[in-house]
């Protein structure tokens, strides 16, 4: 339980560093807290800032749930489980851990405590801790994001599906009772953070994904 914790909050630190806003600044020169819709995310680092901007935001976002889940696994199973990382299998008693961690790398990104706990909305993070929690659940995930995203270009539109879907994965592969629950609660934050965005879905006012303006002829 101990390192368990030490874990959880490592993550909440590390996913909280947020790379879209540094990466905005140091490509574009633009504050992305400024500009369109707020969010530091890669969204609107591609409509602000461009192509280059976005797939390092992305890469980066991705990346930092990824290896932070992979060093919580090994690092819980040598420190507490005697190098014993099987235990720490998904179906097992112990599998609760990493999904805390989980719910730690998606809390942080959403509420960094660099940014007066503004952040981003948590999917290129969630899609990287879930290939990290079990990796079978970020590829349906990713999936299933692409399959809405792309035709629609409602990002949101598939952003939130993806996150709705996140438990029903889980329960599909076999998690435990105790190990869906943080993943429920990281579902519920990540579709909270897009409250706006479901809003203007359902109004048909919401944006199309389109790349900055001298990129592409959308806004």
């Amino acid at each position: 339980m101990l390192w368990t914790i030490a874990f959880t909050v490592g993550a909440y630190f590390v996913c909280g560093i947020p790379f879209g806003l540094v990466i905005a600044l140091a490509m574009g020169h633009v504050d992305v807290r400024e500009v369109g819709s707020g969010n530091i995310g890669t969204t609107n680092v591609a409509r602000s800032v461009g192509k280059g901007a976005a797939a390092a935001t992305l890469l980066l976002d991705l990346g930092k749930g990824l290896i932070w889940m992979v060093v919580a696994r090994y690092g819980i199973a040598a420190l507490a489980l005697g190098g014993d990382v099987a235990a720490l299998d998904h179906t097992t008693a112990f599998g609760v851990s990493l999904s805390c961690v989980f719910l730690g790398c998606i809390l942080g990104h959403v509420f960094t405590p660099y940014l007066r706990f503004h952040g981003g909305k948590g999917i290129a993070v969630g899609f990287g801790a879930a290939l990290g929690l079990y990796w079978p659940i970020g590829v349906g995930l990713l999936a299933l994001f692409l399959v809405l995203a792309i035709p629609t270009r409602y990002v949101s539109l598939g952003s939130v599906v993806a996150a709705a879907s996140l438990p029903v994965w889980c329960v599909i592969f076999g998690f435990p009772t105790a190990s869906v629950v943080p993943v429920v609660i990281a579902a519920v934050v990540v579709i909270w953070s897009h409250r706006e965005n479901v809003r203007r879905l359902v109004h048909g006012d919401e944006r199309r994904f389109a790349f900055h303006k001298s990129e592409s002829k959308e806004n």
